[in-house]
């Protein structure tokens, strides 16, 4: 079977459910109230399609405007974007097209995006999301974290999207080379960063 590793981000302001949404595919958990992200957070999701199996590296950042500044670290490199907006708050879904825009202009060259609205189980007063994602060359979902609704669909999605991504050479030896490997093997042994 091929292996292969993909990193992901997610994106969007505090509050729309991003952690909930990896919480949901990670454990098959979903908890009421999670305490808001700090900085980001990271976690490994395995993933198997057919002949392949896809590693997803998932950078859950925080959506408080404090820590804006440190999303370029974690998206940096990314294959796919998971830019996140709660359907239940308009608001949200404008500051999800800022991080769009960012993406577009400082994310990898060929990096995948994703419009997700969340909450998908509440009131939906954004109806317009399918429209803005196609306008905008983006892959649309709606989830709910509660009910597992579109969960599973999604990260299959991202995982089959992961392999179709073709990174431009010069951009991912520029990222390869300012990465420090959390794991790696060597003359036929393992290495973990903290082992």
């Amino acid at each position: 079977m091929n292996r292969t590793t993909r990193k992901i981000v997610t994106l969007g302001e505090t509050g729309v459910g991003k952690s909930s949404l990896i919480c949901r595919v990670i454990n098959d958990n979903f908890f009421e109230f999670q305490e808001p992200t700090i900085g980001a957070a990271f976690q490994v999701k395995e993933i198997e399609l057919e002949h392949t199996k896809v590693k997803l590296e998932i950078w859950d950042t925080a959506g408080q405007e404090r820590y804006k500044s440190l999303a370029p670290m974690y998206y940096r490199g990314a294959t796919v974007a998971l830019i996140c907006f709660d359907l239940g708050n308009p608001d949200s879904l404008k500051t999800a097209m800022e991080w769009n825009r960012e993406i577009l202009t400082k994310g990898m060259p060929d990096c995948c995006r994703f419009l997700v609205g969340t909450k998908a189980d509440r009131v939906r007063l954004v109806k317009n999301g399918p429209t803005i994602a196609v306008k905008e060359g983006m892959e649309y979902m709606e989830t709910s974290a509660k009910n597992s609704k579109n969960i599973d669909k999604l990260f299959k999605a991202v995982a089959k999207h992961g392999l179709g991504v073709n990174n431009h050479p010069k951009e991912q030896e520029r990222y390869d080379r300012n990465c420090i490997p959390l794991h790696y093997e060597r003359n036929n042994r393992t290495y973990d960063c903290c082992s």
